[in-house]
């Protein structure tokens, strides 16, 4: 992976591009050069320097960062419910609501739904306990879940992997009710393909929030959000009761982030592109809302 671009799919194009990473010249030291073995402990096992960057987000004089962040990354701001100089801090423009109309979805009880916008790879079939992210390393079902694993282990599990580009609501991907949460405290490692492909379970170690959703279609899926390096906070804004498909579920807090959503085996199959391209180890850019996948059942 050393210097290598990191290639995703325009799904709505067709068109393979390369992602612009903010950070990258850091992220690429701390996971591919040797000397950087401390530095690497520092930043990304020590939750600690992702929580003052989060509190410095959170503060007034923190927007003169947002147009900035707006040109370089290319943000579409024609989606969001209000205009860029409204926000009152970096944070408060990062967890930025967008247009209903911006998002369309399926009502369909048997489509599901991507949960978030990002970059996503899918896995139809897990083998066993065992999946393996873009140029990446295994990583384990069992240290995901934890006490929760048994129920997936052979099932199907999608990675959306969000940038701060990105829209940082996330969403349910099917109606359901949810049994239980569950959160993990954990590292903060970056969840871009550098860092997978440098040998850390992201997965298994980092801090997540585990959710169990019940569905009468599709089975019970999980739904976890797994915080990364700069992730300031991960708030759920739903975690009991009844939900429908596409309210929301919460929010990342400035920082790169991942939403994994893990399927019961022989409930769902995955849209025939994201199948293609992920056989091909490449992401696709995908939007909320948009089909992920739909039941067998």
């Amino acid at each position: 992976m050393k210097n290598t671009p990191i290639r995703v799919v325009n799904r709505e194009t067709g068109a393979v591009f390369d992602e612009v990473i903010l950070g990258e010249k850091l992220i690429r030291w701390a996971y591919q050069d040797g000397s950087a073995g401390l530095i690497e402990r520092l930043l990304f096992r020590s939750p600690l320097v992702s929580r003052l960057m989060g509190r410095w987000f959170d503060f007034s004089w923190s927007r003169g960062k947002i147009q900035s962040v707006i040109d370089e990354l290319s943000i579409d701001m024609s989606e969001a419910q209000r205009p860029a100089q409204d926000y009152s801090s970096f944070n408060d423009f990062f967890a930025r609501h967008l247009t209903p109309q911006s998002r369309p979805f399926s009502p369909a009880a048997e489509d599901v739904v991507s949960p978030a916008d990002g970059r996503v790879l899918v896995f139809p079939k897990l083998d066993r306990d065992v999946f393996v992210p873009v140029k990446g390393h295994p990583m384990s079902i069992t240290a995901m879940l934890q006490d929760e694993a048994e129920r997936f282990l052979g099932g199907a599990l999608a990675i959306v992997r969000l940038c701060p580009a990105d829209y940082h609501r996330y969403h349910f991907p099917a109606a359901g009710k949810i049994l239980r949460s569950h959160d993990i405290s954990g590292a903060l490692h970056s969840v871009n393909p550098i860092a997978l492909g440098a040998g850390p379970d992201v997965f298994g170690e980092n801090k997540r929030c585990n959710t169990l959703i019940e569905n009468d279609r599709i089975g019970t899926y999980c739904f976890s959000e797994v915080g990364a390096f700069g992730v300031g906070s991960i708030i759920n804004t739903r975690s009991s009761g009844t939900v429908e498909k596409m309210e929301e579920k919460g929010f990342f807090k400035f920082g790169g982030s991942t939403v994994v959503v893990v399927f019961e085996p022989g409930q769902i199959v995955f849209s025939d592109d994201l199948i293609v391209n992920s056989a091909q180890g490449r992401e696709t850019l995908i939007k909320v809302g948009q089909p992920l996948a739909h039941a067998l059942n």
